[in-house]
């Protein structure tokens, strides 16, 4: 996942080659964007904020995000991504 800190709002922007870009409005300050991001994607994917987690890349914008309850195909699908 690539996350883009600072936009106007949060969105998912697309595929990005193997990655899924998605814009963040939280700054990039003290995990606010992380929160934001895992917030996002919980809300977008309609699971509780404690099922989506940053594994790994807390301070890159290269994340991998760790969703519970749900497989890569249902992430994909209810975020409108087309299939690979």
């Amino acid at each position: 996942m690539k996350a883009v800190p600072n936009a106007p709002r949060s969105e998912v922007v697309g595929r990005l080659g193997e990655a899924v870009k998605i814009k963040v409005h939280a700054p990039a300050l003290e995990g606010k964007a992380n929160d934001a991001l895992c917030a996002f994607l919980a809300a977008a994917l309609a699971l509780p904020r404690r099922a989506v987690v940053v594994q790994t890349g807390d301070t890159s914008r290269h994340k991998l995000v760790r969703v519970e309850g749900l497989s890569l195909a249902e992430v994909e699908a209810r975020l409108g991504l087309p299939p690979r």
